[in-house]
């Protein structure tokens, strides 16, 4: 099985959340990242943009979509320490159809080679977006497992989901 490290960005504030903009105090990803931290017995680091983004739901969604547009590559204020583990669960918002832009400058910026890396993105309907086609792309010699969608709303009940997902893939 290897050694696991989950590497999540989650967005605490406004949200939008079945079909409504609530104030979360903690973020939908972060509640599946340390479920599935737990679940596997893994290390966790959490990613932090270097500028943080709007706390307003709308001006952030602006903010994403512009870097989406350009392509842009945001940096983070940190990166982990990935050697010695086999195992990268990366888990994120869907924002615009993929992953924040800053979370490819990371993935980008760490040696993926001969890597497995699980994405789980918690989105409210969309899905993995293009998510799993990019990490590929970004990371072309890791190896990428299919992703887990969570819907947003349903994060503090998806645990069952996390668990079969990660024995799927052989994490636990």
């Amino acid at each position: 099985m290897g050694r696991s490290l989950v590497i999540y960005y989650s967005r605490a504030g406004e949200n939008y959340v079945a079909g409504d903009i609530v104030s979360l105090e903690v973020g939908n990803t972060e509640i599946a990242a340390k479920a599935a931290a737990e679940i596997a017995g893994a290390d966790i680091f959490e990613v932090r943009p270097e500028r943080e983004y709007s706390p307003n739901y709308s001006i952030c969604c602006k903010e994403a979509k512009g870097e989406t547009d350009e392509g842009a590559r945001p940096p983070v204020a940190e990166y982990p320490d990935v050697e010695g583990y086999d195992t990268l669960i990366v888990c994120y918002p869907c924002w615009i159809g993929t992953m924040p832009m800053f979370m490819f400058t990371l993935l980008e910026g760490i040696p993926t080679a001969g890597k497995k890396i699980l994405p789980l993105c918690t989105n409210e309907g969309s899905g993995m977006g293009k998510s799993e086609s990019d990490i590929r792309e970004a990371c072309p010699d890791a190896d990428v497992a299919y992703g887990l969608p969570v819907r947003g709303c349903e994060a503090r009940s998806a645990r069952p989901d996390i668990e079969r997902w990660l024995r799927e893939n052989g994490v636990v």
